[in-house]
């Protein structure tokens, strides 16, 4: 039986953490979130105070790339994980953990769902997923 080469059992482990994380991030009721989401607003309140952009704009465009960063890890860590698997698989992964948190959210009391965020959680695991094959190509072109 081959050896599983010791990144991809980081990654492995690295997964767990970061699955609770997000849950605790994008689950816990608003009030409990907002230290994360706090963030977001105070960085899109910042923005908005120097450019003279309203304020709920500044603050859709931060969410949204939030959410872009949130799972990038994701789409690193699952294609690190398993290598060998598609990069549709990878993506279908992180569209389907996004879709399950939004589902979730409806149900959460003070939380919004929205397609937004399945299409900027989306487009993370999208980032972090062609990064590592990105990164994988150049390894496997500076050997030859």
């Amino acid at each position: 039986m081959p050896r599983t080469p010791a990144l991809v059992v980081a990654a492995r482990i690295l997964l767990v953490p970061y699955v609770v994380a997000l849950g605790l991030i994008v689950w816990l009721p608003a009030e409990a979130a907002s230290g994360a989401t706090g963030i977001v607003f105070e960085f899109a309140r910042f923005v908005s105070e120097q450019s003279g952009v309203p304020l709920q704009t500044s603050y859709t465009v931060f969410e949204f790339v939030a959410n872009i960063v949130l799972f990038v890890p994701f789409g690193l860590l699952v294609a690190i994980a398993w290598p060998r698997l598609n990069a549709w698989w990878v993506i279908l992964a992180g569209f389907s953990t996004s879709a399950l948190i939004e589902l979730v959210q409806l149900v959460v009391p003070e939380r919004v769902s929205t397609i937004s965020d399945v299409i900027a959680n989306t487009l993370g695991t999208v980032i972090g997923c062609f990064a590592i094959r990105g990164i994988r190509s150049l390894s496997k072109a500076a050997k030859k």
